[in-house]
């Protein structure tokens, strides 16, 4: 009788703690949501859906939002691209000026040189710093893996918006894209479309 005792108490430690796991885990994939949109917003990584994105720049005040811009101030949008392989990669313009809350628009075009074909995706950076929470990229190809055959040329847009709550002694953002071959992937079928909205 003491051995079932003795057993029912351990097995009813063990459903407990089971229980307690279980809990924790559940709390851990239920943050994990908010935590991972809080990274990619701040990373600037396509997240969220057309509807979520214009929900966001409607409470900033965004255009494409409620159509407020900030005709008084005049912000230089400079773009610099990186390519770590044989092929070409470049932007249609090098800089634009844009108004805050302005949705504005830059092509950028990507050849394979090669006479291979190739998975290839890039990453974007900004400067300064503080404005990467104010770049909203409505559409953009970055984090998308791209496939592509030898010689093969695609265009991407890059559709973004400035917060107008940029701090005021920001004049000039870079958008700097680094474009790098990724090994031993399939990447995205020739001619698919890039990720839309929610790229920041």
């Amino acid at each position: 009788m003491q051995f079932l005792a003795a057993l029912r108490r351990d097995n009813r430690q063990l459903l407990v703690k089971l229980a307690v796991i279980v809990a924790l885990m559940f709390g851990f994939g239920y943050a994990l949501v908010p935590l991972y949109k809080a990274i990619c917003e701040a990373l600037g990584i396509n997240v969220l859906s057309l509807s979520e994105r214009q929900t966001i720049l409607a409470d900033k005040g965004v255009a494409n939002g409620n159509g407020q811009i900030d005709y008084s101030r005049s912000i230089t949008v400079e773009f610099d691209t990186n390519a770590r392989g044989p092929w070409d990669f470049k932007p249609a313009v090098r800089h634009m000026t844009v108004h805050p809350g302005e949705l504005s628009q830059v092509m950028y075009e990507f050849r394979n040189k090669q006479d291979r074909t190739m998975a290839a995706q890039a990453i974007p950076s900004y400067a300064p710093m503080q404005a990467s929470a104010h770049f909203n990229k409505l559409e953009c190809f970055c984090f998308n893996e791209y496939t592509l055959a030898p010689g093969e040329s695609k265009q991407w847009p890059v559709v973004f918006v400035i917060d107008p709550k940029l701090p005021k002694d920001v004049k000039t953002i870079t958008l700097s894209y680094t474009f790098f071959e990724v090994a031993g992937k399939g990447g995205f079928k020739v001619g698919q479309a890039p990720q839309k909205a929610g790229a920041l």
